[in-house]
């Protein structure tokens, strides 16, 4: 089988581009592959599930929203989420440029399955944090920080941790790893 599609573990500061960067590690450092590009791309300062494929097709089914393949993220906001909230995440945010489509959101316990952050999130004494757990359809820039800033509960960290079907921790995807899927394992 040829591959074409693999997902990719980012380690946090990683560069989603394969170019050298002067300040980040790049794709290249941990994808050899020739001719595979993002389908979709994750902030430096996001980590998580990355797809990568070399056939543009695919890459737009992937990325774009109107094929709504759902992402799921975990994000560390700062302060106790309150239900007024995220009922607002799940209407929808007004944003500087546009309204987001609703999203599914709900606070979870902090994951135990993820691996510590290099370097650490800053942790502040006096302000307590909040795990939350958002599914979203589009995936513009910086979405998801914008929208958990915009409901006055700012993201510390951000891991994506599904697209479509494919969960990172239900396949043990390791930090900084890389493996070979197929559409069936994102299309049910």
């Amino acid at each position: 089988m040829v591959t074409s599609l693999i997902a990719f573990n980012k380690p946090y500061g990683v560069i989603c581009q394969f170019s050298e960067h002067d300040t980040h590690p790049s794709l290249k450092n941990f994808i050899t592959l020739p001719e595979f590009y993002p389908a979709g791309r994750l902030d430096t300062d996001s980590e998580g599930l990355l797809l990568l494929t070399n056939d543009g097709k695919l890459q737009t089914k992937i990325a774009s929203p109107k094929f709504k393949l759902p992402k799921t993220y975990w994000a560390q906001v700062e302060g106790i989420a309150v239900p007024s909230a995220i009922n607002q995440l799940q209407k929808g945010i007004e944003l500087k440029e546009f309204v987001t489509q609703p999203a599914k959101v709900k606070i979870i316990a902090a994951p135990t399955c993820l691996w510590q952050r290099a370097p650490p999130i800053r942790e502040r004494k006096a302000i307590p944090t909040s795990w939350l757990s958002i599914t979203i359809t589009e995936g513009k820039n910086r979405q998801v920080r914008r929208m958990c800033a915009a409901v006055g509960f700012p993201c510390l960290r951000l891991v994506r941790v599904q697209i479509g079907e494919f969960n990172l921790f239900e396949h043990s995807l390791a930090l900084g790893k890389w493996q070979a899927l197929t559409e069936n394992n994102l299309f049910s």
